[in-house]
């Protein structure tokens, strides 16, 4: 029995910033109902290459990047932009504990599918909106993508190598960090909702953007130029606050030290026979090796590259400081800590026999996450919830009218 055992969602989104909350909560053992368009489904259906292969290792319509972020969920697939479509989401909504979308500001209500409307059916109704920029301010009814939010955000402006250095100037991360974040922040706040509705016996609306998300998360970088009012740069994979603290190259391959504090710098200095500049005054605080930063980090560098990574890291590690090899994703998902903690999960798909995903970060003892359904395909779940309040007939007649599929 899932944490959130009981509570149904009924998610309206597509992409990722919503699937993924969406998945999350899922995890946690509620019911998510996923509507998609019928024919066409979640955008991200098509965002493939890869595809997901069958038993024969022929490549299905299955995309990946679709998988990645439904999982324990089911899909029904209606058109919503019909009026009969729209009343199956009303019913749906009246039975629904939690609705989330992520279609344009205020798009919703020309389909009687806004907030106010549905809370009038379902006072107790969460409802939550995920945006690009939210829904008041002067970029409201804009879309909101990603990359231009990590860019607007601020977030590339910190991420990258030197300007002064090969390669320089702003980057984005590798993965949709902004969309992911504001996933998570949205289904921490839905569940704080859930919690509220105990007491008040109310729903409410939940209003989460991209931009406000990224504006949060950029943490330390943030108070940094808050307390100072100075603008922080690049430092490529070094540290704005701790030195040394950084990517560095040894004879073969490249390798991390994450030094945190004083002592583990001492430490990392006697590990690997250079206890001189444990003792250097320029070196001994970390205050001092920030002032003195491109001097330290030369030292080490030229150091690091006399012997090979892997005896740097077995000499480094054996010290109690933080190091590691910079793995691809092949020798992430080989790393014995990532087999033992689960993380990969192996689970039945309507088109293969075993499809393999990354699992839940969450560890729960006496709720743990369970793995019920692999992503869906698009519509397989429509008979069996629609069924629920109408007849075989009716559902019949939808589907030839193009209603649901």
């Amino acid at each position: 029995m899932g944490a959130l055992q009981g509570i149904r969602i009924l998610d309206l989104t597509r992409v990722l910033a919503g699937p993924w909350c969406g998945q999350v909560l899922a995890d946690l053992g509620a019911e998510v109902i996923k509507v998609e368009r019928p024919k066409k489904g979640d955008d991200t259906r098509a965002w493939g290459p890869p595809w997901m292969k069958d038993n024969t290792g022929q490549n299905t319509q299955e995309a990946a990047y679709y998988q990645s972020t439904n999982r324990n969920k089911l899909s029904v697939a209606i058109d919503i932009s019909t009026p009969e479509g729209q009343e199956l989401i009303r019913k749906l909504a009246k039975e629904s504990d939690v609705l989330i979308e992520n279609y344009k500001a205020g798009s919703l209500k020309k389909y009687g599918l806004d907030y106010q409307t549905l809370a009038e059916i379902n006072p107790q109704l969460i409802y939550c909106s995920i945006t690009g920029f939210g829904q008041t301010g002067p970029r409201a009814q804009e879309p909101g993508y990603d990359f231009i939010i990590q860019g607007m955000g601020g977030l590339m402006s910190v991420t990258g190598e030197r300007d002064d250095l090969p390669g320089g100037g702003p980057q984005k991360l590798g993965i949709a960090f902004s969309d992911i974040t504001t996933g998570l922040y949205a289904a921490i706040a839905i569940q704080a909702a859930i919690i509220d509705r105990y007491t008040s016996g109310l729903g409410q609306y939940i209003d989460m953007a991209l931009l406000d998300v990224q504006i949060a998360t950029l943490a330390n970088q943030g108070m940094n130029y808050l307390a100072s009012d100075q603008i922080p740069v690049r430092y490529g994979n070094a540290h704005a606050n701790i030195v040394p603290y950084q990517v560095f190259q040894a004879s073969d391959r490249d390798f991390i030290i994450a030094c945190g504090n004083d002592s583990q710098f001492i430490n990392l200095c006697t590990a690997i026979d250079r206890s001189d500049l444990a003792r250097d005054p320029r070196f001994k605080r970390n205050a001092d090796r920030i002032a003195h930063r491109e001097q330290i980090i030369s030292e080490l560098a030229h150091h690091f590259k006399t012997k090979k990574a892997d005896e740097w890291v077995r000499k480094i590690h054996a010290a109690h400081v933080p190091v590691g090899l910079i793995n691809d994703l092949k020798q992430a998902f080989e790393e014995p800590q990532v087999r033992e903690r689960n993380m990969l999960i192996k689970m039945e798909h309507p088109q293969r026999d075993e499809l393999t995903i990354v699992g839940s970060p969450i560890k729960m003892s006496r709720t743990p996450v369970e793995y019920k359904l692999a992503p869906p395909t698009l519509g397989q779940h429509t008979k069996t919830v629609l069924g629920r309040f109408l007849s075989s007939d009716e559902l019949q007649k939808l589907s030839q009218q193009g209603v649901i599929e």
